[in-house]
């Protein structure tokens, strides 16, 4: 038994509110950008301030397509950068060009973590045209007792492990969530009941907690990592991130299973043929194809690569990765041709991240991002505040500043560079400014409360089996829950795993 898959698209804003947010962001980028000259910042940083409180309002009212923003944004910076001094050199006189200009715009774009965002894109499309990963979370769910809660379970354990071989938390959640309509519609559970709600919102959620402990599982670490490597001329191998991340995702895991199972208790108890419901979706599928075990073959010796850089090698993750997508395009040895891999490959994610990045990188090179941070340190009292404050306060503003987001990239994209300079811009003795911005990294997952505040949520509304009331409670007490452990692993495993803080010398 099938189910029609949700629709991935968020209830759209109403036309006023996407018509004001983009003649607010144009009235805001021009106010900016043309004012009198700011002390000590540089026009060309001036201009990039204009530019990032445009995409900033552009991304939070959702006036533009993402791609569309995307593009808009590489024009500005090409034309207003173009008319601007070339940092430290205001007194020449004589502006930049669009010959000079146009590597602003373009540098993300040769950036690793874009293409390694690219290749996980591929490696999600090919999971979607042999259908492992539907067959993986059926085979998951197919050995999960059939009592409501265990579903649940369930659903957190095909989160889980999908997180480590399907690389986007929104092709993760786009098998899940046929599966789950087909499961209820099979034994006559009610599409709008406590059950349904549970398992679904479960499903989401689990996503987002685990974006937080795989590097590979969402593409706004690679954000962060993409600035880590460019500022700081060092990486986080997948291994280094999961050995910080994933004991707080384990926790928080647990946390997420007992919070849905109290919060959105289920009408029943047992699921009557709820385990043949599933079996006959997986006998539908048919035996496992040769091209599913090459496939399955190809992801498990990746993730080896993956979990053991640095260790055992020094092949990079992204190096690692094309590799793997080479083999899986070549003919008899891969899984797809190149027509398959392009149903539905999403190429206006690839361009927001790259354009992305290389906003960030060009506040970082106009004196933009260490000028705002300056201004952040002096006025919030962070010049001599301990790392556990740093992060907390910093923690607490990306929370907050969330809630007006839908992506997790947009958000990393403009937020990630100024943390970097405010970490570099504190006097606190000893502080490791790439740990913590790993950490805040973490943080920038959180996108628990509305369903609008990442792709995950807005597939799972789409499947019309919860009010949206049941997402924000939940989410609510999620973040809570999450804020708490923050505090927790800051004042415990974190430090004394060297992330917040340099050991002292000698």
């Amino acid at each position: 038994m099938t189910a029609t898959p949700p629709t991935a698209a968020a209830p759209p804003a109403p036309s006023f509110t996407r018509r004001a947010g983009l003649w607010a962001a144009i009235a805001v980028l021009l106010a900016v950008s043309f004012m009198p000259p700011l002390p000590g910042l540089p026009h060309a940083g001036q201009v990039m301030l204009g530019i990032l409180a445009f995409a900033v309002i552009l991304w939070m009212t959702e006036a533009l397509d993402y791609a569309v923003s995307a593009v808009v944004i590489g024009a500005l910076m090409i034309v207003l950068l173009a008319l601007s001094p070339a940092p430290g050199q205001e007194a020449a006189g004589t502006v930049m060009g669009t010959r000079a200009a146009l590597p602003y715009a373009l540098s993300g774009f040769s950036n690793s973590a874009v293409v390694l965002v690219a290749a996980a894109c591929f490696i999600a499309s090919a999971m979607t045209a042999t259908q492992l990963d539907r067959r993986i979370a059926l085979q998951v769910l197919a050995h999960v007792p059939a009592r409501a809660k265990h579903v649940a379970m369930g659903a957190i354990l095909v989160g889980f492990l999908l997180s480590f071989i399907v690389p986007s938390a929104t092709a993760r959640v786009a098998c899940l969530m046929p599966i789950m309509l087909g499961f209820l519609t099979a034994f006559g559970a009610d599409r709008r009941s406590k059950f349904a709600a549970l398992v679904v919102i479960t499903a989401a959620q689990t996503a987002s907690v685990w974006n937080v402990g795989i590097k590979t599982a969402a593409a706004q670490n690679m954000v962060a990592v993409g600035f880590i490597e460019k500022q700081f001329g060092q990486t986080i191998t997948w291994g280094e991130w999961f050995v910080a991340g994933a004991p707080f995702s384990a926790v928080l895991t647990v946390l997420l299973y007992f919070i849905m199972t109290r919060m959105l208790r289920p009408e029943m108890d047992y699921i009557a043929g709820g385990r043949e419901a599933i079996r006959q979706q997986l006998d539908a599928l048919g035996p496992t194809t040769p091209k599913q075990w090459k496939l399955l073959a190809i992801t498990v010796v990746l993730l080896g690569f993956w979990a053991t850089e640095g260790v055992l090698h020094d092949v990079d993750t992204t190096s690692s990765t094309i590799v793997a997508i080479a083999l899986m395009l070549v003919p008899r040895i891969g899984v797809m041709d190149w027509k398959e891999s392009q149903k539905g490959f999403p190429w206006g994610t690839v361009l927001l991240f790259a354009v992305g990045i290389a906003m960030g990188s060009a506040l970082l090179k106009t004196e933009a991002a260490p000028w705002l941070a300056r201004l952040i340190v002096e006025h919030l009292g962070l010049a001599n505040a301990t790392a556990f404050a740093i992060f907390m306060l910093l923690s607490l503003f990306l929370i907050v500043i969330h809630l007006g987001f839908a992506s997790a990239t947009g958000l990393a994209s403009t937020m990630i560079p100024i943390i970097i300079s405010v970490l570099q811009a504190v006097q606190t003795p000893g502080i490791n400014p790439i740990g913590m911005t790993m950490l805040l990294q973490f943080v920038v997952s959180f996108g628990f409360i509305l369903p609008v505040n990442s792709p995950q949520g807005m597939l799972a509304y789409g499947t019309d089996t919860f009010d949206i009331k049941d997402y924000i409670r939940t989410g609510l007490v999620l973040t809570a829950a999450a804020t708490a452990l923050l505090v927790v692993f800051a004042l415990t495993y974190w430090p004394w795993m060297g992330y917040m803080t340099l050991p002292a010398a000698g």
